[in-house]
Parts: C-alpha cells; structure tokens; sequence
C-alpha cells in the first residue's frame, strides 16, 4: 500500500514529467545524433535468420531479415520456391549492396528511412534455405494473409489496409489520390479502429472475469499482426497503462497517460521519433485532449472541429512531406470521416469474417475510389515550399498562443508566416544550375534569380511506366515553383523526352521547343498536349539552339543549347555525334565554361579536337549507375584526361548544381 501512495505521488507530479521530458531529449539526442551506426556484416558466404516482413511483386520479393542485424534483402522468385516465408528461418547466400541517399533534393530519402529503422546495408539474395518453420504468432499472422489474399483483387487490396495495415497492394494512382485529397491518414490503422475493436471485444468478453488482461494481450498480438506501427503502439499502451492505473487506483489525466506512452516508446526505439506516423499520431492526439473542451456542437460540427485542429496541427509535417497543401481537404474529412469509420471499417471486418458480404464491401470501395477521383478533379491546391525549421519552431509557438488565449489574431499571424515562408524563396538572387539524376537520361534546370523564369532542358524517361519526374515536381514544388516557363526538348528519344507528358499532366509548362528533325509518335502526343512554339525570349538567360544540321538521324539533330549566364556559358549537347562537334568548330568560333557532355558520354560523341578548342572548366556526364550501355565510354573518359578537363558524372555525384552569382560560382553535388 506504501509503494502504491509513493508511487502515485511520483506519477503526478509534475516535476517528474518535467525530468522524463529532459531525460528523453539527452537520451534521443545521444543515441540518434551523436553516436553513428553501420553495418557490422562486411562480407559472407551465408547468413541466418528470421524474415520478419515481406513484400511480393510479381517474381519478385522483398523482405528484412533479422539475423545479428537487421537487413532489407531481394530475392527473385523460381517456380519451384516456397513463397510462404514469413516467419520462417532460413539461411541465404548473395551479394551485400550498398543503400543510396536520394539524388533529387527535398525528396524521400530511402537510406535514411531505412537507418531509422535500424537497417544499415542490403543483399541481392542468390539462395534461401528453409532451416525452421515459422513460429505460432507467424503461422496465424500466415493464415490471416492467405485468408485475405483469396478474396477479389479490391477486395484484398482495402481488407490489407484495414486489417493489417498493408498498403502494398494498392494502387499507386489511387494511393497518390487519397495523399492529394488529404485523406490517406484515414486508412491508417489509428485510435479509431482499435477503438471499434476493443468496443467489439467488451461486448464478446463482457461476462469474463480477467477480460481487461485478455483484450490487453490480443490488443498486443493485433499489433504484431500490423507489425507494430505507432499509431497502433500508441492506442495499445496507453490502453495498458490506463488498465495498470485503474489496478493501483492512480488517477492521470490522459494528457500524461498519452505522454507516458511518447515517452516509452522513445525509450525503447528513439528512432521513432523521425517516424511520419509516429509525429502524426501523437501531435494530433496531444492537441485533441488539449481542445478537446473547444469540441463541442452537433456530429458534424464535432467532426469539422476535429479535422480543423488535425489540418492545423499536422500542417508542418504535410508540406515537408508533400509541398503543397490541399485547402479542399478539409471539408473532405467531414465527409469521410463518418464513411470510413462507421461504415467501411467495421464492414472491412465483417467481409473478413464472412465473405458473402464481399460485393457489398466492394461496392463501397468502387464509391470510394470513384468520388475521390472526381474530388481530385476538384482539389485546390497550394505550393508550399520546404519549411525552415526556425518557421516550424514559430509555427507551433503561435499554435500554442492560441489554445491559452483562442485570439483571432494569432490565426492571421500563422498565416502570414505561412505567406512570408512561400516567398521568402522568392528573396532569392542567385541563379541555379541543375544537372538531374535521372538515371540512364538528360534532365536540366535553370532557375533565375528570385525564381521568376524556369527552363528544363529534357525530362529523363524509361521504357517503364516508373516516372523520374515525379522526383523534378517535388523538387520543384520544395522551391515554392509550380510552373516551368520553358522546355527545351533537345530530341524525341524516350530517356529525353518521355517524361514530358507526366510533366503535363502534373505541372504547367507554358512553351516547349523541340528539334526540327523527323517528329516520331512520343512527339506527336507532345504535340497535342503542350504549347510548342519556335522562339522563346528569355527575360534572365542568354540563349540560342547552336545546331542547324537537321537530318533523318534523331540524335543528330539534337537541339544544342548554349546559355550565356553572367558570362558563364553552358553547352548542353543532347545526343549529338562526333561528325556535328566537328561541323560546330567549323561555324563558330565558341568557348565554353561548363559542358553538359553529348549522349551520356558514349565513344559516339566528345571529339577530342572540339573538347580542346571549347576548353571547358567543367564537364558533366548525365549516365545512370550500372547502365546497360557502359556509359560513360572509357575513349571518352581517357579524353578528358589527356585535356586535363575536370568532369563529374551524375552516377557517382548525383544531381550536379552549379549556383551562380556576381561573385563566382560554387559546385554542389547530391551523391548517393
């Protein structure tokens, strides 16, 4: 009883929380910044252990193995292999690759999401071997995914995401839907659906004695099943010590209870904190309880103050994460709040449990699917640029003045800043040159000063239906810039100009030029979709198309850009051969500063005579790693160095910048 009353005084005290909160930021602080980790696995002939999480597509698979460490791996698949390895130890053999960081800047970086997540190096798996089947927590988790997975396509795709938190198999285009109408979070297993879960559990278990440690350990197992993502973990253990509280009868607000439970899992895992789920699940919970007596007024009057508080709360997160802010989305919640919770939730559980209510199930999935499409039509979106961490720290400040003091004015102050933050860009008076990653491609940026003109010089593109240029438009938009003013198409083949047409469709292109060789069918669709224009007069850069040798041959007919740019002058040479360089020196007597290197650095093009006469500073080579064509050619490589000319290859510098003012210039490079 004496332990008990200490213990109590201690849990509610506030000078103890105060000590945590401290303690907390020394320990995230030490163990996530100051001290580095890498892999300990250098090399191997084989490896055990256990696949903890596995992802199928097509014949390919990826899990992570948790051996001494744990590692992301991919395997393709035989005919004759055992596809149900979740769970299983096995012994594997293969090649350890390296992780890259993103190319792009301002865009996912899948190293440092992987380091986070306390995985530091990966293997291309040549061999698996079963050593031991899957314990009983993995055979029932195995036997919940075969259910699942026998369902129809939609079915199995929404039954993923409700019951087990699985997104991999939908759609990419829908998914990028739900994430631009703003309400992807709803198809996060939350609060909210442990909420109606434990409801269910109450009514079954009323009548038992230890119910409370019965829901508590399927509560703990439901969070296996979803593999312990922090929005479940957070409605998990603040169910337990809600329950541990009752046990010992010490009462605490829930504000304390929901900062015990931060706090916790902090202590077990402080990568979490750089967990998107995690920052939203308990930013929005922690403002909820604090407004929870502003939440007042009918069900949708509720619901509208809800999404309100989550929309200003999670604000900071949206825009680093996406860059733009969908205005229509909260209105969007009020309508799909209720819809989701109420009816397509718990029917998700109940076609699981009994599938001939499958075609109704899917019913409302297709309602789903079809009004967002229709409301993405509608969406109204804003530019936001990247947040600077000072405005993010101001941000929550004046949040913060307005839960004490609810003053009106405060809320004009978060929008001026919000204002000031998307053109403070703007204050900009550099210019910027950029040399994308685009892989095996060309893609080029010239920013202006103040961020008034912006010219791409090709797109980049695959023969997949991957698009690089998702990677620009992100880039782009964490500059505050929704348009490009003109693109230059040096020539119709796809690794320049596929991406055009996804470009259209996601961003305003006021004018493209392309060649004047023979118009194949990528540059016909271009040719309905966009403005094509013959001249464009340039308000910041210098330029002019150096090539008037047109012919049958695609790449010889490349657009040649020269750009003059505070005297600095830039060539981007397309796909041009040797026999145009030659044709160059002929007609112009011209030098150059920076040269962006013809057709990715084949023996085709880089004339030893024409290199030696434009005497660039620099040459950039646009080639993608491990390509299948070996660029760059070693003939071109050896001449650069016979000229003693500095190059840089975007395979092992990533997207190349070149900024440029009135006092010089300076290099960037983004690697891998």
């Amino acid at each position: 009883m004496q332990h008990s009353i200490k213990l109590k005084t201690i849990l509610q005290s506030n000078y103890f929380y105060y000590f945590l909160i401290i303690f907390t930021i020394i320990y995230f602080i030490f163990t996530t910044i100051i001290i580095k980790y890498r892999t300990n696995i250098s090399d191997f002939t084989n490896l055990e252990g256990t696949i903890i999480k596995i992802n199928y597509d097509d014949d390919k698979i990826n899990f992570i193995l948790k051996s001494d460490e744990k590692i992301i791996c991919t395997y393709y698949l035989n005919k004759q292999d055992n596809i149900n390895l979740l769970g299983k130890k096995v012994l594997i053999t293969g090649k350890l690759n390296s992780l890259n960081n993103n190319t792009i800047p301002n865009n996912f970086n899948y190293k440092k999401y992987l380091y986070n997540n306390k995985i530091y190096t990966s293997l291309e798996v040549d061999k698996i071997k079963i050593l031991k089947d899957e314990n009983i927590f993995y055979k029932i988790k195995n036997v919940l995914t075969q259910k699942i997975n026998a369902y129809d396509q939609k079915v199995k795709t929404y039954l993923n995401l409700f019951i087990l938190g699985n997104k991999d198999f939908l759609d990419e285009n829908i998914y990028n839907i739900y994430q631009s109408n703003g309400i992807w979070h709803l198809f996060a297993i939350s609060g909210m659906h442990i909420g109606l879960i434990i409801l269910i559990l109450n009514k079954f278990l009323k009548k038992l004695k230890f119910k409370k440690l019965i829901i508590s350990l399927l509560l703990t197992f439901y969070a296996f099943l979803v593999n312990f993502t922090a929005s479940v973990l957070r409605v998990v253990i603040f169910y337990l010590l809600k329950n541990i509280l009752d046990y010992f009868k010490i009462k605490l607000s829930s504000f304390k209870i929901l900062l015990l439970c931060a706090i916790i899992l902090i202590i077990i895992n402080p990568f979490i904190i750089y967990n998107v789920g995690f920052q939203y699940s308990f930013l929005i919970s922690f403002a909820l309880i604090l407004m929870n007596n502003k939440i007042k007024g009918n069900y949708i009057q509720k619901i509208f103050k809800i999404s309100l508080i989550s929309f200003l709360v999670s604000l900071p997160i949206t825009i680093n994460l996406n860059y733009e802010i969908n205005i229509l989305s909260l209105f969007l919640n009020i309508l799909y709040v209720p819809f989701i919770s109420i009816i397509l939730f718990p029917l998700s559980i109940i076609t699981f449990l009994i599938p001939i209510f499958s075609p109704i199930f899917n019913g409302f999935i297709n309602l789903l699917e079809y009004s967002n499409k229709i409301f993405y039509q509608l969406n109204i979106n804003i530019i936001m640029p990247k947040l600077f961490i000072g405005t993010i720290i101001i941000y929550y400040l004046f949040l913060y003045l307005i839960y004490l003091n609810n003053k009106k004015y405060y809320f004009i102050i978060l929008f001026i800043l919000l204002f000031f933050n998307k053109f403070v860009y703007r204050l900009d008076s550099n210019y910027y040159v950029y040399f994308l990653d685009v892989g095996q491609g060309d893609s080029s940026l010239l920013i202006s000063p103040y961020k008034n003109e912006v010219i791409m010089i090709d797109t980049g593109g695959s023969y997949s239906d991957y698009h690089i240029s998702d990677k620009t438009i992100k880039f782009l938009k964490s500059q505050g810039i929704f348009k490009i003013d003109l693109l230059i198409l040096s020539h119709g083949d796809a690794d320049h100009a596929k991406e055009t047409l996804n470009l259209l469709d996601k961003l305003t292109i006021d004018n493209i030029i392309i060649n004047k060789g023979n118009i194949n069918k990528l540059e016909e669709e271009i040719l309905k979709k966009g403005h094509i224009v013959k001249n464009y007069q340039s308000k910041y850069f210098n330029y002019i198309n150096i090539n008037k040798y047109y012919n049958d041959n695609e790449n010889e007919s490349s657009i040649i850009s020269y750009f003059d740019i505070l005297n600095y002058r830039f060539l981007f040479m397309g796909d041009t051969s040797k026999a145009i360089e030659v044709k160059l020196l002929n007609d112009y007597q011209i030098k150059t500063d920076f040269i962006k290197l013809a057709h990715h650095g084949s023996k085709t093009s880089s004339d030893y005579n024409f290199l030696k006469y434009i005497n660039p500073q620099l040459a950039i080579i646009s080639s993608g790693r491990n390509n299948i064509y070996h660029h760059p050619a070693s003939e071109t490589i050896k001449t650069l160095e016979d000229l003693n000319i500095k190059y840089l290859n975007t395979q092992t510098s990533g997207t190349i910048l070149i900024m440029i003012n009135k006092k010089g210039y300076t290099i960037k490079e983004f690697k891998p």
